[in-house]
């Protein structure tokens, strides 16, 4: 078992950054691909970003890509998105993801992966 707890959000206008972070325990955090995915209201869970478990691979949607970095501490379990020049679409729950299955590179797909955390809230302002 994974229990992963996020932190991190708040509300930022148009334009500011934010730097989501997410805490693992219960398994070997390095074995682990991490993934960030964002719900907002009404709509369904999208991929955001994703970290292989060795570090050396990331991937990007193509509407956070030059804006958003993914990275991952292993020494401190932590696995976190730097948001940039955030825009008012941005604004949902963000929630951590944990994928333990050891692929070369990082899935987007909300099936690959096994643990979940609660979500922590991003509001954008216009």
């Amino acid at each position: 078992q994974v229990q992963l707890v996020e932190s991190g959000g708040g509300l930022v206008q148009a334009g500011g950054s934010l730097r989501l972070s997410c805490a693992a325990s219960g398994r070997t955090f390095s074995s682990l691909s991490m993934g960030w995915f964002r719900q907002a209201p009404g709509k369904e869970r999208d991929f955001v970003a994703a970290i292989s478990w060795t570090g050396g691979n990331t991937y990007y949607a193509d509407s956070v890509k030059g804006r958003f970095t993914i990275s991952r501490d292993n020494a401190k379990n932590m696995v976190y998105l730097q948001m940039n020049s955030l825009k008012p679409e941005d604004t949902a729950i963000y929630c951590c993801a944990a994928d333990s299955d050891r692929r070369p590179f990082p899935t987007g797909r909300t099936v690959d992966y096994d643990y979940w955390g609660q979500g922590t809230q991003v509001t954008v302002s216009s």
